[in-house]
């Protein structure tokens, strides 16, 4: 079965939690975040990326695992009338997530979508085979 791991309670994934929190006591969230839906023939990723545009977004599937990153650069500028630089901002802002989705997946059978800034990737349900798939990348439409 698929994306055992993702529901499965881990000690680690809270010791990892307690290493983002900041010096008032919260906790940073992850800036993608994910929910995972579970049909029955198939599971829906969903991956929420504001502000983030459809090249800005990349797909692959390496071993069994599905991986999203995403980067976005921002860069403004203020000038005055004489071309002085009043300010200057650079931004550059990247996040990525990893499921294993199974050893028997190939990037054909995986549909993802990109609209409104969020990202749908839906994987069918399979079972194991021996072979292992090589890293693909993944076509996102939208």
């Amino acid at each position: 079965m698929l994306l055992p791991g993702i529901f499965r309670n881990n000690l680690m994934d809270d010791w990892m939690d307690d290493m983002f929190q900041t010096s008032f006591g919260t906790k940073q969230k992850s800036p993608m975040s994910v929910d995972v839906q579970e049909f029955g023939d198939k599971y829906r990723i969903d991956f929420e990326l504001p502000g983030y545009e459809k090249g800005d977004i990349c797909a692959d599937l390496n071993n069994g695992y599905l991986t999203v990153s995403a980067v976005r650069t921002q860069n403004k500028e203020h000038k005055d009338d004489n071309s002085t630089y009043i300010r200057r901002e650079r931004y550059v802002g990247n996040c990525q997530r990893s499921f294993y989705v199974g050893e028997n997946i190939t990037e054909e059978e995986i549909h993802a979508n990109f609209k409104n800034g969020i990202l749908q990737i839906e994987i069918p349900k399979k079972e194991a085979r021996a072979e292992v798939e090589t890293k693909r990348h993944i076509a996102i439409e939208g």
